[in-house]
């Protein structure tokens, strides 16, 4: 039985959660009442940053 797992980068998800919660962050500055539009972004990306999903 064969064990090994390859190891992806999660590079690519880090920078998408970072730009995605930076938005989040100036949604909440300038509109506030819509900063949860980018709520599913920010945490989706998140969680494929730690290879969760």
């Amino acid at each position: 039985m064969d064990t090994n797992t390859e190891k992806k980068s999660t590079a690519k998800y880090w920078m998408m959660f970072l730009v995605s919660t930076l938005i989040m962050i100036g949604f909440l500055v300038v509109l506030p009442e819509w900063f949860w539009v980018v709520l599913p972004f920010s945490l989706t990306s998140l969680v494929l940053a730690f290879d969760a999903m």
